[in-house]
């Protein structure tokens, strides 16, 4: 029998709020991944806010001196995306090959996605 999914944190915005959608309706969590899949929604959001910031303000802002330099939410938004990498690689989601997830590192990943994409005769992307 599945367990009934998790029901999202209040003040979730649009993009956590679908995102632990897609996952909750997909995967069935336990309660360490529930906390990293809230924290991951949340870093979601704030992300989405940044891109929303920067598509008024422009990725260049003047300098104390009045030279260009890059927006200060371009790190900002470095960081937590890897955070987010972070936070979705600890939830140990399976890939679509497997039955159960595992930790593994980004290139540990990428290879398993590349013999994966060989077997289907699918091009590397």
């Amino acid at each position: 029998m599945t367990a009934k999914a998790p029901r999202a944190p209040d003040g979730l915005g649009p993009a956590g709020r679908a995102f632990w959608r897609r996952i909750t309706d997909t995967y069935e969590l336990a309660p360490a991944e529930v906390a990293l899949l809230a924290r991951a929604c949340r870093v979601l959001d704030t992300l989405s806010d940044i891109d929303r910031q920067l598509a008024r303000e422009g990725l260049v802002v003047r300098g104390s001196t009045g030279q260009p330099r890059a927006h200060p939410l371009v790190g900002s938004m470095a960081e937590l995306s890897r955070t987010l990498e972070c936070l979705v690689r600890g939830m140990c989601l399976p890939q679509p090959w497997e039955e159960q997830g595992s930790r593994r590192s980004p290139q540990q990943r990428e290879a398993a996605q590349a013999r994966w994409r060989r077997t289907r005769g699918q091009m590397a992307e």
